[in-house]
């Protein structure tokens, strides 16, 4: 009864958070989550992040080490710095196969941009293609904004998925990623589309300096395709950046939007992903973000997964990135209960 008590009371405090006006929109966000996804939820450990004893087995490589022209006001190429370098093809073939001889699920191939937004993906579609005739590794690709010839070439070369960061106002595409204007983002991902290419667009909440400005727009811009996922990480300010001293969005304000996210598109998988604050303002966004409707989280708290199961979910568990469908052969991997 004292557990019963405790759970109930989680609860309450919990739905407390959630505006008034907001609560009919949460209400059906988590009703077309069941109907469409079941009862499970799945936790991810991307990269090389550890948990405890175990750790991630989906490590990020940068095809241009620490080096990046475009210098996006959010990141200034410091987000590149932790990422395995493999700035040539032959870097990236070794570092591949040795990540596939040592247990791991796959990679994810990023990197810094030209000054309109490209990766030098040319120099490296037959290393991708070697990648992918001599290892089981799943690749997915930070593309960077790209044309049809090239998400066409990395189909061809044997990429399993496209991620690429959406945003949804003019101001934000030139302002924070310092393109000429929105639709070099819209032309990539209709282009990626168009390739056959398995796609999951990012946004990131809060991108403009700490403010909701053109998420929902992106959202728009997304629901006019099908993506195999949709991932929402939140601007997290980094030291050295213009950013460094914004606050991010609160908790509510990106369950709001995975709400709206699931209402607009209830078949597609929604995960919270690893970028976000590591707070009680972020444990407070994951417990929302499951009542909102996500169906995946990159990296939780204990808090989160004990949620889960008072919410009579079924706690899944994958050592890769978020964007991954989760996979038994992944999954028995990490060591934890399946």
């Amino acid at each position: 009864m004292l557990y019963q008590r405790n759970v109930m009371q989680r609860e309450k405090d919990i739905e407390s958070r959630i505006p008034e006006r907001d609560r009919e929109l949460f209400d059906r966000a988590w009703k077309l989550a069941r109907e469409n996804h079941g009862d499970c939820f799945t936790f991810y450990l991307p990269g090389m992040i550890r948990y405890g004893d175990v750790r991630g087995l989906y490590p990020a490589l940068s095809l241009t080490g620490s080096r990046c022209q475009l210098q996006c006001e959010h990141c200034k190429g410091l987000l590149l710095k932790p990422m395995i370098p493999a700035p040539t093809p032959d870097a990236l073939i070794t570092k591949c196969l040795k990540l596939a001889r040592s247990g791991h699920s796959g990679v994810l191939l990023s990197g810094g941009s030209d000054l309109e937004g490209r990766l030098p993906w040319g120099k490296f579609y037959r290393a991708i293609s070697r990648i992918r005739s001599e290892t089981s590794l799943f690749i997915s690709v930070h593309c960077g904004f790209l044309d049809y010839g090239t998400a066409t070439a990395l189909k061809e070369a044997g990429v399993d998925q496209a991620l690429i960061d959406i945003v949804g106002d003019e101001e934000t595409a030139q302002e924070i990623y310092h393109l000429e204007g929105l639709k070099r983002v819209t032309g990539s991902l209709e282009d990626l589309f168009t390739s056959g290419l398995e796609v999951v667009p990012h946004i990131v909440a809060g991108l403009m300096y700490g403010r909701v400005q053109g998420e929902y727009e992106a959202l728009s811009i997304i629901n006019r395709f099908q993506p195999s996922a949709l991932v929402i990480v939140v601007l997290n300010p980094l030291k050295g950046t213009p950013m460094a001293t914004v606050s991010p969005l609160n908790a509510i304000a990106v369950a709001r939007l995975i709400a709206r996210a699931r209402v607009m598109m209830p078949n597609t998988p929604i995960s919270l992903g690893c970028e976000r604050p590591r707070n009680k303002e972020g444990e407070l966004m994951e417990a929302l973000a499951i009542h909102a409707g996500a169906t995946r989280m990159a990296v939780w708290s204990q808090k989160t997964v004990d949620l889960v199961l008072d919410l009579g979910l079924k706690p899944l568990y994958q050592p890769t990135c978020c964007s991954v469908p989760y996979r038994e052969d992944f999954s028995n991997k990490l060591g934890m209960p399946a």
